[in-house]
């Protein structure tokens, strides 16, 4: 056995995690790899030792929707990235291992650090509530700013009506909508509200008063995706890893991104 994959309860993927690559064994560990920042460290810190391969299980990464948006971003289409907004909610299912946000947030946390190239943090807030088991909350509302004052809020829910899958990027030029549940996961929308100066004497581009408002409303396009399985792409990339040497997407360093932003709420 060269490899092991790690899908057990939260709070045993650490000493599940230790155990295995003191054993010699690379390993893929479920989402979120540990329960704090300094297990995480020490899962990378014994990985790199030992030479293994300690892969976090942020299956959405693989997805090929998300991986669009990236390349999207990264070409400029979408301009200056403004804010992102996620709803990850349904009905059920109920844990009482981890709380919603733990639950749920890892792979929207993970996705926006994969879009945003993991930048610095310039502040966090959550906001939560217990409504069906004493100090586990069942809804929290995470918001995130980053550098360039780009705005992130992450809603997840196990009490919502309906179940959403459902991210939105608004940048200066486009916005995209990625939703999980569509048919057409990808949609481009060509609007946005761009600033004209006003012709006239004296004009000053850095007064505001000289400026009007054009709010735009071009094409909406929806891309297609050469769609691939994410869990089998993820393995791939595993075994690829482990034979090739490499280099791991979603290593520990990655989830270690991941797991310091559900831990400083």
């Amino acid at each position: 056995i060269d490899a092991v994959v790690i899908a057990t309860p939260v709070k045993s993927h650490f000493d599940l995690s230790v155990k295995a690559l003191e054993a010699g064994k690379h390993i893929l560990v479920e989402k979120p790899m540990a329960t704090t920042v300094e297990e995480v460290e020490e899962i990378g810190r014994l990985a790199e030792e030992k030479n293994l391969i300690a892969m976090a299980g942020h299956t959405f990464l693989y997805n090929p929707a998300v991986r669009s948006v990236k390349k999207i971003s990264d070409a400029g289409q979408l301009g200056d990235i403004r804010y992102i907004y996620s709803q990850r909610v349904n009905l059920g299912r109920i844990r009482s291992d981890v709380d919603a946000l733990w639950n749920l947030a890892p792979h929207d946390i993970s996705i926006i650090q994969y879009w945003l190239d993991e930048p610095t943090i310039v502040s966090i807030k959550r906001t939560g509530m217990d409504y069906i088991q004493e100090n586990i909350e069942d809804v929290s509302f995470l918001n995130i700013e980053y550098p360039n004052n780009i705005l992130v809020n992450i809603h997840v829910s196990w009490l919502d009506p309906n179940k959403v899958r459902r991210m939105t990027v608004v940048g200066s030029e486009k916005m995209v909508v990625y939703d999980d549940l569509a048919e057409n996961k990808l949609t481009i929308y060509d609007k946005g509200i761009d600033r004209m100066a006003v012709l006239g004497e004296n004009m000053d581009f850095d007064n505001s008063g000289t400026f009007t408002f054009n709010h735009r409303s071009g094409d909406v396009v929806l891309p297609k995706i050469n769609w691939f399985e994410p869990l089998k792409a993820e393995i791939s990339h595993f075994v690829d890893c482990i034979q090739n040497g490499t280099k791991c997407l979603t290593d520990a360093k990655h989830a270690q991104k991941v797991v310091k932003i559900l831990s400083s709420t």
